[in-house]
């Protein structure tokens, strides 16, 4: 082994012995999955479906019961999880449209980078959602970019942005799959193109009807947001998805196997739309939301499986955790509401995606990592932005002034050696309204807008008013409590003021 593979990790007084050793860099392998909510796994108390893989990982791991997004949508958690640097500092980081550009600028230090810079080789596969190419999008029958390849992966197979938005097809480092020149790809989000029906205009060819949105060309079956035409031969079979992403995330690592290397699976289970494989289809009880869940634990299984058989289990770090909380109907008639069955996707927490109440960012975050993690839970407050620092710090890497801005080492706090939590946490809801919590206590800022998104029937935490509220005793959030503590809300506030407004460096 050559030395070069072998750094100081960090003092075994870490570990509570003295002296220092020299350990091999681990690998990573950060599994995210999309709307998974707090709830929605058995090894967080649900009894409806079970999840043995995700289940099997928690009890060889670290379980978190408070760990956050920063968003309780997919654009701006991603952005920041791969940034360091809050989403909402930075312009045009809401739901990206399928056509968008490349969110994050190629100049900025990235996870992936960091990692890259020490050594790693690092790959994502699965669902982008950060947009692609350059101002003005990119040119899907050419080389797609600037993109992942250019922010510090040296491999990527990407859904472009979400399954529920054209284009419907895998990209492949910088080239759409399959894709035939003589019938090349088109896409808009502003009118009709090509001949392609719609699901508004051709229900009867709709596999899975829609409930709001979602209502413009057919892929498959499928009618999706946004219009698309051309690309007939490489365009994705939704019930095959998770097989081919899973198989690529295990190619990846058979091929990495020789270096330490990080790999983001950023899967699309369990996102609308819920078209699972036949192996699943049916076997929740739950409709196609519950078997989306069995899915996206076979997923895991079959990672898992492959650390096993080649021998990489004890020095890789896994980390299980989600986008953002749950949502049941999100656009699709799948029967998700009718067949909950009691399941409750957000466990005790109140809101969803799209939300300021908890269960928009609080979500499942488990961490196995066998020789240097020690099995348990840990309900240390833990924001998905500090993963950034926290593994330059695993690596041994330095960050300039400027560099993952927002995100701060908290390291002995991802492995368990210490409880000590976050002074702070932000959560960000998708019109923009933050939130924060200190402590047991949780302060959100005055906002318009509706108090239930109606499509969703998610209650939003927006009110006029400041809301407070002391997660210790009041998990779900019922009792505002600032009008009653004014000195502390009002402490609350100027503290969230300041981060708001302290310059994008540290």
């Amino acid at each position: 082994m050559k030395p070069a593979i072998y750094f100081f990790l960090i003092s075994l007084s870490l570990f509570g012995q003295s002296a220092v050793v020299a350990q091999q860099k681990p690998n990573i392998v950060l599994i995210y999955a999309d709307d998974l909510g707090y709830g929605d796994i058995s090894c967080q108390g649900a009894t409806k479906v079970r999840t043995p893989n995700i289940d099997r990982v928690a009890k060889e791991g670290l379980r978190f019961t408070n760990a956050h997004a920063s968003s309780s949508t997919c654009t701006p958690s991603r952005y920041t999880l791969l940034t360091g640097a809050y989403a909402w500092r930075k312009t045009g980081t809401g739901i990206a449209p399928g056509d968008a550009a490349l969110l994050i600028p190629t100049d900025r230090i990235t996870l992936p980078g960091i990692l890259q810079k020490a050594g790693y080789k690092t790959g994502v596969v699965g669902k982008w959602h950060l947009g692609l190419g350059p101002k003005g999008g990119p040119d899907w029958n050419g080389d797609i970019k600037p993109g992942p390849l250019e922010i510090g992966f040296s491999y990527s197979f990407l859904l472009p942005a979400t399954g529920d938005r054209v284009p419907c097809v895998y990209v492949e480092n910088h080239r759409i799959v399959n894709l035939n020149p003589a019938d090349p790809i088109q896409v808009s989000y502003k009118e009709p193109i090509g001949t392609d029906p719609t699901g508004k205009e051709h229900p009867e060819l709709l596999k899975m009807l829609f409930s709001h949105g979602h209502d413009q060309t057919i892929i498959n079956g499928v009618s999706r947001i946004g219009y698309m035409s051309g690309g007939k031969a490489a365009r994705w079979v939704d019930e095959e998805m998770a097989d081919v992403l899973t198989g690529k995330v295990n190619q990846f690592i058979e091929s990495s196997k020789g270096n330490p290397f990080f790999v983001y699976f950023s899967t699309h289970d369990i996102h609308v739309p819920r078209m699972p494989h036949s192996r699943f289809a049916g076997k929740s009880g739950m409709g196609p939301r519950g078997d989306a869940i069995l899915q996206l634990d076979w997923c895991v299984g079959e990672v898992m499986k492959t650390l096993d058989r080649l021998g990489l289990k004890d020095n890789t770090m896994v980390i299980i955790s989600s986008d953002n909380g749950p949502v049941v109907d999100d656009g699709y008639k799948d029967q998700a509401v009718e067949k909950l069955n009691g399941h409750k996707p957000a466990g005790p927490l109140r809101g969803g995606k799209y939300s300021a109440f908890d269960a928009g960012t609080r979500v499942p975050f488990i961490v196995r990592w066998p020789v240097n993690v020690k099995p348990g839970t840990s309900d240390a407050l833990f924001s998905q932005v500090d993963l950034a620092a926290s593994f330059a710090a695993l690596v041994g890497q330095s960050l300039a002034k400027g560099e993952a801005p927002d995100s701060f080492n908290s390291l002995t706090t991802l492995l368990g050696t210490t409880k000590k939590s976050r002074e702070y946490v932000i959560e960000h809801a998708i019109n923009g309204t933050l939130s924060l919590i200190r402590g047991n206590w949780k302060y959100i800022e005055p906002s318009g807008g509706p108090v239930l998104n109606r499509d969703t029937n998610i209650e939003t935490g927006y009110a006029s008013q400041p809301q407070l509220y002391n997660l210790q005793t009041d998990l779900s959030e019922t009792k505002n409590l600032a009008e009653s503590n004014p000195q502390l809300t009002t402490e609350l506030a100027a503290l969230l003021k300041t981060i708001r407004e302290r310059e994008n460096t540290k």
